[in-house]
């Protein structure tokens, strides 16, 4: 009975978590005059704009992210400073920071009615703004450089550490100096795990909404929402969702592509293995340089915005809705913890279909549920209305979309859609350090099926599955867009709370639901750092 649900739970997972991405094709079939005339319209007038605002804030964080993220790596891997141990895990801080609460606690601090610009009219006797607004397409560059730039650092950090230290003392051996060895030995190696990051940071950007829509920056996603929301058409928002899909799955080709260049260069050269290679000592002022470096990212990037959110906090501490405030962290537990048990139990599934039977199948079925990561949230959306629209009409007594937008099954869905790729790729690694021959030997004893899965991977997985359920807890407490539009009625979570506190301009209420989902975000973070001390 095993061998014959199993193929047919694993086709079911993966329609289930694909549909609502292959369903924005239809979006081009058949295509109705109102809608051709929706985005020829808005082709015609606002996607210019939005398609230019994007390129400019996407290379704008991806010359910023490249810069940090291999200037701190640089830094922690090849030299050695005062504060260098403490920088190498607290440079991962800014990982707990949703952007968009990096966006609220900047505004609150630095807009014209700011503690800031008070403080400096009244002591200087200035007139007028002090600081430029924020609130534009430079603010959202400064905000996504500062909370994506440790994609970079991860990657570029764990490049360096392979072989950059031995080959730079050997550059060092044969007289190169210093700044020669760093651009001519350590920074083509870490090339293409810089090209990975900034991949990784685009798509996150790409992804956005709360900060776009906070800033005022019109961005592609809010061409999507316009012409969803606004001009109420959703096939014109899945036909603008497809073209960001496309740029996402560019994206998500150059990274894939990196990260084997990296597979590459590590299996080319042989690790010297000796101790005689240290980083460099760095004294005097190139030490200050060096600290300098490391310490702004952290500063700008994680305790300057918790300073500015604690502010309001503290300052109107007996006003804040500690009620609801219960309420949203319940709602937000809740979808976060049953989405978390439900990504697991499917990457699960996943995995163990790729270890035991690996078939074209499987191998397909994995990479498509690996893909939903890159995918944005408002893109997700759109492909699970889609249908459902394209149902109702055909069935006006039809009742999934009450299924979908008035219960948590949509929301539930989407998280799924997004973050099951999160938990496989958590799984996929506890299985890679899982010897093969362990599964020959309990097939020998005559273990198969559920019984293999239960009595040998079980035990050997425990560790894994609960980082994957922690990953996809966090994610799911942080999800914007998503949640925005499909959350049930009466069921705000933390992240919508403090997006909608923040735009209503009460950003002391927002403060509370931000700096929890700031210390959820923690979590994550102190597991990275000990995984990579280890």
């Amino acid at each position: 009975m095993f061998r014959r649900i199993f193929p047919a739970s694993l086709v079911l997972v993966t329609a289930l978590l694909v549909l609502p991405v292959l369903t924005l094709a239809g979006a081009w079939v058949n295509v109705d005059p109102e809608t051709q005339a929706v985005v020829a319209e808005m082709a015609r007038s606002v996607l210019p704009s939005y398609a230019l605002t994007t390129v400019l804030l996407c290379v704008s964080v991806a010359v910023g992210v490249a810069v940090v993220g291999m200037a701190t790596a640089c830094a922690v891997t090849l030299f050695d400073f005062p504060g260098r141990r403490v920088f190498e895990w607290a440079l991962l801080l800014p990982l707990a920071m949703p952007a968009y609460v990096v966006a609220y606690a900047y505004t609150d601090f630095l807009q014209f009615g700011g503690p800031l610009q008070t403080w400096l009219r009244e002591v200087f006797g200035l007139q007028g703004r002090v600081f430029p607004e924020i609130r534009n397409t430079p603010g959202a560059a400064w905000v996504f450089v500062f909370t994506l730039y440790p994609y970079v650092y991860l990657l570029a950090r764990t490049a360096l550490t392979e072989r950059a230290t031995q080959l730079m003392e050997a550059a060092r051996l044969l007289g190169a100096p210093l700044t020669r060895r760093v651009r001519e030995v350590a920074l083509p190696l870490a090339r293409p795990a810089v090209a990975a990051g900034v991949a990784l940071a685009l798509m996150e950007t790409l992804a956005d909404f709360g900060v776009s829509s906070y800033f005022g920056v019109q961005t592609f996603v809010a061409g999507i929402y316009k012409a969803w929301l606004a001009m109420d058409n959703r096939i014109a928002a899945a036909q603008l969702a497809t073209v960001l899909l496309a740029t996402v799955a560019a994206l998500l080709w150059v990274e894939h592509r990196a990260q084997n260049r990296m597979r590459f260069a590590a299996l080319k050269g042989q690790r010297s293995g000796s101790d005689e290679a240290q980083p460099t000592r760095l004294t005097g002022a190139r030490a200050w340089w060096a600290i300098g470096v490391c310490a702004a990212p952290v500063l700008f990037g994680f305790l300057l915005p918790v300073v500015f959110m604690l502010r309001p906090l503290a300052g109107g501490w007996d006003s804040l809705p500690w009620q609801n405030f219960w309420q949203w962290s319940q709602n937000s537990i809740w979808l976060a913890g049953l989405s978390a048990v439900l990504a697991t139990v499917l990457a699960l599934l996943l995995a163990f279909a790729l270890r035991t039977r690996a078939d074209a199948s499987s191998r397909i079925a994995v990479r498509l549920v690996s893909l939903g990561y890159a995918i944005p949230g408002a893109v997700i959306v759109v492909g699970i209305l889609l249908p459902v629209g394209w149902i109702q009409a055909v069935h006006p007594e039809s009742t999934l979309g009450y299924w979908v937008t008035a219960t948590a099954f949509g929301i539930v869905w989407a998280y799924m859609v997004r973050f099951t790729a999160v938990a496989l790729q958590s799984v996929q690694s506890g299985y890679s350090r899982m010897p093969s021959s362990l599964d020959d030997s309990a097939r020998m004893l005559g273990t198969t099926g559920l019984n293999l899965a239960r009595r040998v991977h079980w035990p050997l997985l425990k560790r894994s599955l609960a980082a994957a359920m922690l990953l996809v807890f966090v994610d799911v407490m942080k999800e914007l867009p998503a949640t925005l539009v499909l959350r049930p009625f009466n069921s705000d979570t933390l992240a919508v709370v403090a997006y909608q506190l923040a735009r209503d301009e009460r950003l002391g209420e927002a403060a509370l639901p931000a700096l929890t989902l700031v210390l959820v975000g923690l979590a994550p973070v102190v597991l990275l750092s000990r995984t990579l001390r280890k």
